[in-house]
C-alpha cells in the first residue's frame, strides 16, 4: 500500500480516477445497447488503461490487477474477437463494482480487498478471441502503441510517412536536393533497395546548417568507426563509414529546435528550413542497413514521433512555435478547493445578508439621501455576491443521474423486463449539499418506477404497447428552484386498489377511504408501511422506501406531487429550492414573536372574515373558490398562552402547500417577504417538532424558521 506518496498526487489520482469510474458505469451499459460502438469501446479501454496507471503509479497492485484484466476484455471486443453480450457485461459490471469498492478504500486510506480470483479467471478466458486460442503475440504490444496516438500523443509510423510524403511534395520546389532525399526515403518504403549516399546526407546538412558546419563530424568518428556502429544505426547514417557520435546527434537536434525544447514546443530556424528537418531523420529510419539491430532503428525513429504535431501549425503561421509555448499555462483553469472553505465563505456571505437587511430596515426610517443609496449599492453588491458564491456551490445534476443507467439496467435483467432510460436536463446545476442529499430518494423513485411501473414484456405487448417499457428522468430550473420529473409508461395507479389498500393497513374506515380524491388515493403511497405488492421481494413489497422519499424531501423544503393515469403510466413531480443556505421567506408575527414560513410553501395570503368557518369531521374549515381548506390556529401551538386567547373576529390567512395537500394558517400580522439565512438550532432544541431552524431579522431580533409537514404532522 503507497499511501506513503506526495499527498497531492494521490489527491489528483482520486479527482481524475472517480470521474473515469463515474464515466464508466454509464458507457458500460450504454455499450450494451450500442455494442458496435467503436468509439465507446475506446472510451471504455482508455478508462480502465487511465485508472491502470495511476494505480500502478501509486503501487495499488490489487486495484492494478483487477483494472488489467478488464482492460484486456475491452482490447480484444475493440479489435472485434469477440462480441458485446449481456453475460460479458454481468461479468464486467462486477469487475467494475470491485474496482469501485477498492477505489473508495484508497480514499479511506485503507487496505485493499482485491477482487475474487474467480472473477479475475472469468475476466481472463473473456480476454481471449471468441472460438480461438491465446491471442497472438503482436497483438497486444501493437494495441499498446496505437493507444497513445489515440489520447493525442505519438503517431503511428504510417501516419508519420504519410505526413513526411505531404510536406516533401509542397516544399519540393523550394528544397529540391533534399526533395530528392526525401523520395528516395518514400521509394524506400515500397521497395526497402534504394539507400540515402553519404553525399546525398551531407548536402541536406549543408543545406540545414550552412556549407561546412558538420564537416568534422564524419572524419572524427572514422577513428571510432568500430565501437560506434549502435550510435550510428541512432543518427542514421546509411554509409557504412561516416558515422556521427550520440553528442553530435543531440547538438544537431538543439540546432534545430532550440536547446533542450521538444520538437512539438521549439522553435524551427524558420518555416522554409523546417521541412528539410524531417527528410534528414526519417532517411536514417528507413536507411539503416541490415546488420542493424532492429532497436537502434527503433531509437532513431523515437525523437521523431512528436515532430508531426507541429506541421500543420508550422504551414499557416507566420511564427510557428511561440504560440504552444504561449497557450500551455491557459489550460489550468480550474482550482480544487476544499469544500469546508466553501462552506465557511458561505457562512460569511450569510451573515453579509443578513447585516444587508438590517441596513435596509435602519435606511427605511431614514430621510437621508445618501444613506438610502448606499444602502442600495450595498444591496446590489451583496446579492450579486451571494449569487457568485452559490455558484461555486453548484454542481450538475448529471452526478445524481449518472448511477441510474446500471441501477435500471440491473433492475431490469432482475426483473426480467426491458426498459429504456432516458435522462433529460443533466446540466442542470443545484447546490453541492442537494445533489447528495437528492441521490437516494432519486433512487427509490426510480426503482420503484422499473417495478411497479413498468410491466412485463408479454403484458405489454398484450396491451398493445412495445415490449420496451421507458422510464424518463429530466430536470429543469424554473425560478429559484429545480423541478424534477421521474415518469413512466406502465400501468399508472389504480385509485379503486389503493382505497382498498388504506382500508386493510387501517390507515382509514371505509366511508373517509371513500371520499378521498383520486390524487390524495395516489398520496398513499408514501405513506409509512404501505405496499401495492402482494409478495415480498427483494426489490420491493415491504411498504419501505416511498415514506423516507416523503421525509427526505420535506427536510430539504421541497414538495412532491404526484399524477397518474390508469394503463398510461404515472409522473412524480420533486419541487426542492436550489440552494439550502439561504431561503426566501414570509416574515408573519404571532403576538409579538417573529417566525418564519418558507416561501415555497406559501400558496396565497388573503385577509379573512373569522366568523364565517365550518366544521367538518370536528376540524374547522374555511371554502376559498369552491374548495375547502382545513384551517389552523398556530399561534395555539407555537406561542406559550396563545391557546386560553379569543379568536378575533378578523385574521390574515396563510395558504400553505405539503405536495398536493393544502390548509390555511392565521396569523396575527404580515411583515413582508425576507431573504433570510439557515441556523440550526442548538443541540438542546434539535429536533424540536415543526422548526426547521432559524435566523436573524432586519431589525436584529431571532425568528424560528417553521418546518411545515413537521409542525402539521405533530400538532394537526
Amino acid at each position: 500500500m503507497a499511501f506513503d506518496a506526495d499527498e497531492e498526487i494521490l489527491q489528483d489520482f482520486l479527482v481524475e480516477a472517480g470521474e473515469i469510474l463515474e464515466k464508466l458505469s454509464e458507457q458500460l451499459v450504454d455499450l450494451e445497447r450500442h455494442p458496435d460502438d467503436s468509439d465507446l469501446l475506446n472510451a471504455i479501454f482508455r478508462g480502465f488503461h487511465t485508472v491502470k496507471g495511476g494505480a500502478g503509479f501509486l503501487q495499488l497492485e490489487a486495484l492494478v490487477n483487477c483494472c488489467h484484466s478488464a482492460e484486456n476484455v475491452f482490447d480484444i471486443l475493440r479489435n472485434h474477437k469477440r462480441k458485446v453480450d449481456s453475460e460479458l457485461m454481468d461479468v464486467v459490471l462486477e469487475a467494475l463494482d470491485y474496482v469501485n469498492a477498492m477505489f473508495e478504500q484508497v480514499r479511506n486510506h485503507e487496505e485493499l480487498t482485491p477482487a475474487p480470483d474467480e472473477l479475475i479467471a472469468r475476466l481472463d478466458a473473456l480476454a481471449q478471441p471468441e472460438g480461438e486460442g491465446a491471442p497472438t503475440a503482436a497483438a497486444q504490444p501493437e494495441q499498446e502503441e496505437s493507444e497513445p496516438a489515440e489520447d493525442g500523443g505519438d503517431i503511428t509510423d504510417d501516419e508519420f510517412e504519410q505526413l513526411l510524403d505531404a510536406l516533401q511534395d509542397e516544399k519540393s520546389a523550394e528544397v529540391s536536393s533534399a526533395s530528392s532525399a526525401g523520395s528516395a526515403g518514400v521509394d524506400q518504403e515500397s521497395s526497402g533497395d534504394d539507400e540515402i549516399t553519404d553525399d546525398e546526407f551531407e548536402a541536406l546538412l549543408d543545406q540545414l546548417h550552412g556549407k561546412g558546419q558538420f564537416a568534422g563530424a564524419p572524419a572524427g568518428e572514422e577513428e571510432a568507426s568500430g565501437k560506434e556502429e549502435k550510435p550510428a544505426a541512432k543518427a542514421g547514417s546509411a554509409g557504412g563509414d561516416d558515422l556521427i557520435t550520440d553528442d553530435e546527434f543531440e547538438k544537431l537536434l538543439d540546432d534545430l529546435h532550440g536547446k533542450g525544447g521538444s520538437p512539438t514546443a521549439g522553435g524551427e530556424p524558420s518555416a522554409s528550413k523546417e521541412p528539410a528537418a524531417p527528410k534528414q531523420t526519417s532517411a536514417p529510419k528507413q536507411t539503416s542497413s541490415p546488420k542493424e539491430p532492429a532497436s537502434a532503428k527503433a531509437n532513431a525513429s523515437k525523437p521523431e514521433k512528436s515532430k508531426p504535431a507541429e506541421k500543420p501549425e508550422a504551414k499557416g503561421a507566420a511564427a510557428p512555435a511561440m504560440p504552444a509555448r504561449e497557450n500551455a499555462p491557459a489550460a489550468e483553469t480550474t482550482v480544487r478547493v476544499d469544500t469546508k472553505r466553501l462552506d465557511d465563505i458561505m457562512n460569511m456571505v450569510g451573515e453579509l445578508v443578513l447585516v444587508r437587511n438590517r441596513l435596509q430596515r435602519l435606511g427605511a426610517e431614514s430621510e437621508d439621501e445618501h444613506m438610502h443609496k448606499a444602502v442600495s449599492n450595498l444591496d446590489v453588491v451583496t446579492t450579486d455576491l451571494q449569487s457568485a458564491v452559490m455558484q461555486t456551490r453548484m454542481q450538475p445534476i448529471k452526478k445524481v443521474f449518472g448511477r441510474f443507467p446500471r441501477v435500471v439496467r440491473d433492475l431490469a435483467r432482475n426483473l426480467k423486463k426491458e426498459v429504456n432510460l432516458v435522462m433529460h436536463g443533466e446540466e442542470t446545476d443545484l447546490d453541492k449539499n442537494l445533489v447528495e442529499a437528492l441521490s437516494d430518494p432519486l433512487v427509490h423513485l426510480v426503482r420503484n418506477s422499473v417495478d411497479h411501473g413498468i410491466e412485463a414484456p408479454e403484458v405489454r405487448e398484450k396491451a398493445g404497447k412495445p415490449r420496451q417499457g421507458t422510464v424518463t428522468l429530466s430536470a429543469e430550473q424554473e425560478g429559484d428552484h429545480i423541478l424534477l420529473f421521474i415518469e413512466d409508461d406502465g400501468a399508472g395507479m389504480d385509485p379503486e386498489v389503493l382505497r382498498r389498500k388504506a382500508v386493510e393497513k387501517g390507515i382509514y374506515d371505509q366511508d373517509a377511504a371513500d371520499r378521498l380524491t383520486n390524487s390524495e388515493c395516489y398520496n398513499l403511497i408514501f405513506a409509512a408501511g404501505f405496499s401495492t405488492k402482494e409478495q415480498i421481494s427483494d426489490v420491493s413489497g415491504r411498504g419501505v422506501g416511498m415514506d423516507v422519499v416523503k421525509t427526505k424531501i420535506g427536510q430539504l423544503n421541497g414538495q412532491l406531487s404526484i399524477e397518474s393515469e390508469l394503463g398510461k403510466g404515472s409522473r412524480i413531480v420533486i419541487k426542492v429550492p436550489l440552494t439550502l443556505a439561504i431561503m426566501p421567506t414570509l416574515m408573519i408575527m404571532l403576538g409579538d414573536q417573529s417566525f418564519a414560513l418558507p416561501l415555497v410553501n406559501v400558496v396565497e395570503i388573503f385577509h379573512l372574515d373569522l366568523t364565517k368557518t365550518n366544521i367538518v369531521d370536528g376540524r374547522e374549515c374555511i371554502v376559498v373558490r369552491d374548495k375547502v381548506f382545513p384551517l389552523f390556529h398556530i399561534k395555539r401551538w407555537l406561542v406559550r398562552g396563545g391557546a386560553g386567547q379569543e379568536v378575533p373576529d378578523n385574521a390574515h390567512v396563510v395558504i400553505v402547500a405539503m405536495g398536493t395537500k393544502q390548509v390555511g394558517f392565521v396569523v396575527d400580522q404580515l411583515v413582508g417577504q425576507e431573504e433570510v439565512v439557515i441556523k440550526p438550532l442548538g443541540r438542546a432544541l434539535q429536533g424540536t417538532p415543526g422548526m426547521a431552524g432559524a435566523t436573524i431579522t432586519g431589525d436584529g431580533r431571532i425568528a424560528l424558521i417553521i418546518d411545515v409537514p413537521s409542525l402539521l404532522q405533530h400538532y394537526g
